[in-house]
């Protein structure tokens, strides 16, 4: 069974990741059910493990965390669906390559859900929108921007951090850092799209396709974590 919790208001960076610690630890040790908490954080950067400080290109802007989590510098805040992702993948396999394939999967169908077309690129991480609107790239080929980030760490096969959605978040705000290090894209909301989507939509949207990838899990799908 999964947890599913809203987390209210503007939940500060240093409290999500000490919960998200502590739960973590409740469910390798068998005490606590897996968890997707969703909420918005103020605006901060956040800095993952790849993070080069040539990408940090306005440090005194907004607060910068070390997040401990894959990846490189990420903007979080106001109007960004973050979604934070513990899962025991000691009960649904060992394989981090098909469980970051399916978080993209699942921020495709959610995004679906709102007629938008979310791909990934094998070369970048995210997941990322064309824009025919916009002028191509120098090299004729059509422009693409950034709409979710994913970033995860993983403890005993348990994993946390998880997935964020530019809904509606201020997008100048991304301006301070090279998002995921990369220079040549840009990023966009669901509302820079022309859609007039809320938080509870994506929630409503994230819910209902869930489980379209992640099976749940069978008491029989038991297995002690090493």
């Amino acid at each position: 069974m999964v947890e599913w919790r809203n987390w209210p208001g503007y939940v500060p960076y240093e409290t999500a990741l000490a919960a998200m610690e502590e739960r973590v630890a409740r469910i390798a040790a068998g005490e606590a059910d897996e968890a997707i908490w969703l909420l918005e954080h103020p605006p901060l950067y956040t800095a993952g493990t790849s993070a080069r400080p040539a990408d940090l290109t306005a440090p005194d802007r907004f607060p910068v965390y070390s997040a401990g989590r894959g990846g490189q510098y990420t903007y979080h805040g106001p109007g960004q669906r973050v979604a934070y992702v513990m899962l025991d993948l000691n009960r649904r396999g060992r394989d981090v390559r098909k469980f970051v394939h399916g978080l993209e999967s699942w921020i495709i169908a959610a995004l679906a859900r709102f007629n938008v077309v979310g791909e990934v690129r094998p070369d970048r991480v995210g997941v990322w929108v064309t824009r025919p609107d916009k002028p191509p790239m120098a090299d004729g080929s059509p422009r693409e921007d950034k709409i979710a980030a994913i970033g995860i760490k993983l403890r005993r096969w348990i994993s946390f951090h998880g997935i964020a959605i530019n809904v509606e978040p201020d997008l100048s705000h991304f301006d301070g850092i090279v998002p995921c290090g990369i220079r040549e894209h840009g990023v966009t909301s669901l509302v820079d799209l022309g859609l007039p989507v809320t938080l509870e939509d994506v929630d409503l949207a994230l819910r209902d396709t869930f489980e379209d990838v992640f099976t749940p899990l069978r008491s029989e799908d038991s297995q002690p974590a090493t």
